[in-house]
């Protein structure tokens, strides 16, 4: 099935303390999906949040919190009480589910 994953800004500065929202917006036909925000920094990628489609809550972890639009297709990853150490470029990706049962087995 095809999907598409899109990042529309291509950079973003705030000051120390202050909120960030990255925005993505994505397209599946796959009714069974999980969204993944990444963060890279230098050549180290780490997991900062992950959504799962069914779910009907937005995930949050630690200072990371998402907003999950699933009719409008879109999950933006909001940064709270930004720090030096989140400095980083971060992008979005989509996996669906059943790709996902495929790689856990």
């Amino acid at each position: 099935m095809a999907q598409t994953v899109s990042q529309p800004q291509r950079e973003r500065s705030v000051q120390e303390t202050q909120s960030a929202t990255l925005d993505c917006t994505y397209d599946t036909s796959d009714t069974n999906y999980y969204l993944f925000w990444y963060k890279q920094q230098r050549r180290q990628v780490t997991l900062v949040i992950r959504q799962e489609a069914y779910k009907q809550h937005n995930a949050t972890e630690s200072r990371f919190s998402v907003n999950f639009q699933k009719a409008a297709k879109s999950f933006s990853l909001e940064i709270s009480d930004s720090q030096p150490g989140d400095a980083a470029t971060y992008f979005c990706a989509l996996m669906e589910g059943t790709l996902l049962t495929q790689i856990s087995t």
